[in-house]
């Protein structure tokens, strides 16, 4: 073990040295001409325009009325957040806010300093409704085509101009070296050197080169996240990176560097620290590394509220993260009492004029850069969002993105003249394709019609099948109206985002309990089975692939899976397309392979980075060891801020259920308003207002199939809460297992005794809920909130447990 670490660290440039001992300079070959004297501006600027230029806020919570007063330079709007909060919003509504806050810009003297917006168009805009959404990082990883990184970065500035947006932050160009934790996909690839070509041909793409450089048709990129968000220890998000000075640069630092040759503008923070310092604070790696060894000339925007988890800041007061070197604080929600801090940090001389000035001055240089102060205006831009030929590109990255890992005896391409059976819920659920980061930050609280020209895998296939003259079903179960020749299994992770993805291992658990069980039915049937598997990481999947004569590792394709039944499917009985893709993260054989790397020569792995068959190849996979992994179900966290695999819905006055997928919401008759807010994470929480009634209202989690704990001795629900103000009127919290089946507690008594504004942990019994009237054969509704009085009430979480988890309980 000795032996195989000091193979990697020789491999790797790692030694233990001693923080500032190694020699982060390059050559700077991005050489930007600056013509416009910025201190004419910087010196008529007052201190608090000064400061409207540091702070940058959600449109969720700034109007535009709001940044006129400030006098904001710029603003964001993160994972679901649109205009007027609007989900549905059309691209006509993004230009129209666009307009707003350019009319709201300051003027300095006689100059307009235009507030520039950001957002995350990270696999296309996919923000907005009716955007291209391409594959997700590690699949356009596995295309391995800079080329077509290239073609995609210069739709996707298209489509965030057509907005009215200039700034993306995007790429991430992170190298993940342990796939458990929840942003994997996020990243192109696990070797430095990929991720650093994709990274500069993505940046030039959106950002143009040469006389195209930040032209018209082209937008701010951002290198993200700045340094090390891919090593942390056990991949935990916002995680602490232990690893040395030299590791950090050799395996961390290569993409910058390519970056900083295609002449990107901005690099965000990250959120994780480096052998225990935060980076929002780390002096060191901001300022002197970045800054003053690599020569970043760029600007430094924060993350969501990243400033706040430096030790001794808060989101609403963070000195030392901009001392650091962060040149914009990334603030949200809590951004006036930042701004009013912030100016007092200035006058106390916690913060000097000079940070500040020089500050301000790279943010005005990149507006410059970008035309902002030479009349520039986004709002104004052409409408390309959705164009027919950018989802012929997406096809064409779809198709190029498929890694081939299994083809015994040759079975694919399959001919289109046959009869096909479909199973598996991710082939018709498009949520699955999209993966996190889709119209909402998880990709999830979605509908069919938020997907418009989008087909599910499941249409893309019967599409082509039938136009060969071929047939096609699906089914949930593996039963069939007819005998197939061909079975096709997709199945998959379900959409997640950031921390919600950390897993523990690289197990694959499914929410889809028909799959296997109709692959195993039609494998002893001898029909053969293709698998298209959907994921945002590698994970031990050796019984499906078993299971299967063909295995596709398809990733996240997002919106064209056309491009899957392009290759898969003969076309007039000929090969259509071939296999191109090539996995950028090494495959594991077991559960427990979570750090398993290019880097690493003697990995005992189950395909090697760089794997992946064609259909020339002749490769037959033996049968392969499986693991049987036994789970013990301790604890199921049903929401965190947001539902996790289930629903939030309300009722108002005793109607129907209406189910809520936005993160700030008013019912129709105003009884009840949601919102979500932060508390230890990004949306973690959720306040819940209920407004005086004549009839109940409620707030709830809905499953998407019923739970089964009759087989739990001892199940409780664990509430965390907090009563910001309370009624007379009473509070209950119920369960239910459909009509007239439920059981309810009277929260009265147990809160008489609790204080206003504080955070409580308490378990409730589904013992005592059965007891009056809870069938708990068949909870489906496993918690919820009901009155008819005015209650404000915040909730971080709610878990599932098998037994009491809490000091507090409250009783029958």
């Amino acid at each position: 073990m000795v032996k195989r670490y000091f193979l990697i660290a020789l491999l790797l440039g790692i030694s233990s040295n001693a923080t500032g001992s190694i020699d982060w300079s390059s050559p700077s070959t991005c050489n930007i001409e600056d013509s416009k004297n910025l201190d004419e501006i910087i010196n008529q600027m007052t201190l608090r325009q000064k400061i409207g230029q540091i702070i940058m806020p959600d449109i969720q919570y700034v109007t535009p009325e709001e940044a006129k007063k400030y006098q904001l330079g710029s603003i964001l709007n993160g994972g679901g957040s649109w205009p007027n909060n609007k989900k549905t919003s059309t691209v006509q509504d993004w230009q129209n806010l666009s307009k707003a806050y350019y009319d709201a810009s300051p003027v300095i003297g006689d100059q307009i300093v235009p507030i520039i917006w950001g957002t995350d168009a990270v696999h296309g805009h996919s923000n907005v409704i009716g955007a291209t959404v391409f594959p997700h990082n590690i699949g356009i990883g596995a295309t391995q085509d800079t080329d077509l990184i290239k073609r995609i970065a210069e739709v996707v500035a298209k489509e965030v101009l057509s907005t009215g947006i200039v700034w993306t932050f995007a790429p991430t160009i992170t190298v993940p070296q342990n796939d458990t934790w929840g942003r994997t996909y996020e990243g192109f690839s696990e070797n430095q050197d990929l991720v650093s070509r994709i990274g500069k041909a993505f940046i030039e793409g959106v950002q143009g080169t040469g006389d195209e450089f930040l032209d018209s048709n082209h937008i701010m990129a951002t290198a993200k996240h700045f340094i090390g968000d891919g090593g942390t220890f056990k991949g935990i998000d916002k995680g602490d990176t232990r690893i040395s000075e030299g590791g950090l640069k050799n395996i961390h630092g290569t993409p910058y560097y390519s970056a900083f040759e295609a002449c990107v503008q901005s690099v965000m923070a990250s959120f994780n620290s480096w052998n225990g310092v935060k980076m929002h604070g780390h002096e060191y790696l901001l300022t002197d590394v970045l800054r003053d060894q690599m020569g970043f000339n760029g600007l430094v925007v924060g993350d969501w509220n990243g400033h706040g988890e430096v030790p001794g800041c808060t989101n609403a007061n963070c000195p030392e993260s901009f001392n650091a070197g962060v040149d914009i604080y990334m603030a949200p929600d809590e951004w006036k009492e930042l701004y009013t801090n912030t100016v007092r940090a200035v006058k106390s001389g916690d913060i000097s004029e000079d940070r500040l000035d020089d500050a301000v001055r790279k943010i005005l240089t990149v507006k410059d850069r970008l035309g902002m102060l030479d009349g520039r205006k986004p709002h104004e831009y052409e409408n390309y969002v959705g164009k027919i030929e950018h989802r012929e590109l997406a096809r064409e990255a779809v198709s190029k993105s498929l890694v081939l890992l299994k083809n015994n005896d040759n079975l694919l391409p399959l001919d289109s003249t046959k009869h096909f059976l479909v199973i598996g819920n991710a082939a018709v659920e498009i949520m699955n394709q999209m993966g996190g980061w889709t119209i909402t930050w998880q990709g999830t609280e979605l509908n069919r019609s938020d997907f418009p020209n989008t087909l599910s895998i499941y249409e893309a296939l019967a599409d082509q099948v039938t136009k060969s003259g071929g047939s096609i079903e699906f089914s949930q179960n593996g039963s069939y109206k007819q005998k197939p020749d061909y079975v096709i299994s997709v199945y998959g992770e379900n959409p997640y985002a950031e921390f919600f993805g950390d897993v523990k291992d690289l197990s694959f658990k499914s929410s889809d309990l028909n799959y296997l069980n109709a692959m195993r039915k039609l494998s002893s049937e001898s029909i053969p089975i293709t698998s298209i598997f959907l994921s945002g990481r590698p994970l031990a999947v050796n019984k499906q692939i078993n299971l299967s004569s063909a295995f596709i590792a398809a990733w996240l394709p997002g919106q064209a899976v056309e491009g899957i039944a392009d290759v898969i499917l003969k076309k007039d009985g000929k090969i259509n397309k071939d296999f191109t893709g090539k996995l950028s993260f090494t495959w594991p054989k077991k559960s427990t392979q979570t750090v398993l790397n290019s880097n690493d020569p003697l990995s005992d792995h189950l395909f090697a980075f760089g794997y992946g068959l064609s259909y020339s190849d002749t490769i037959n996979i033996p049968f392969l060891e499986e693991e049987e992994i036994i789970e013990k179900i301790e604890s199921k966290i049903i929401f965190e801020g947001s539902p996790l695999n289930a629903n939030e819905f309300v009722i108002e006055n005793n109607k129907s259920p209406s189910i809520v997928n936005a993160n700030l919401y008013t019912s129709p008759e105003k009884n009840i308003s949601l919102k979500r807010f932060d508390l230890n994470q990004q949306y973690d929480s959720r306040n819940i207002v209920f407004n005086d009634s004549e009839l109940m209202n409620a707030w709830g989690i809905s499953l998407n199939e019923n739970l089964v704990m009759s087989e739990l001795s001892n199940p409780y629900v664990s509430i965390k809460f907090r009563v910001n103000s309370r009624s007379d009127d009473l509070l209950f919290f119920v369960a239910t297992c459909g009509v007239n089946c439920s059981g309810a507690i009277n929260l009265m008594d147990f809160l008489s005794d609790q204080n206003n504004n504080s955070w409580i942990e308490v378990d409730i019994s589904y013992k005592c809920l059965e007891k009056s009237g809870l069938d708990l054969s068949k909870v489906y509704i496993p918690a919820m909130l009901m009155t008819s009085g005015k209650w404000d009430i915040d909730i971080n979480k709610i878990v599932i447990n098998k037994d009491r988890s809490s000091k507090r309980v409250i009783q029958c």
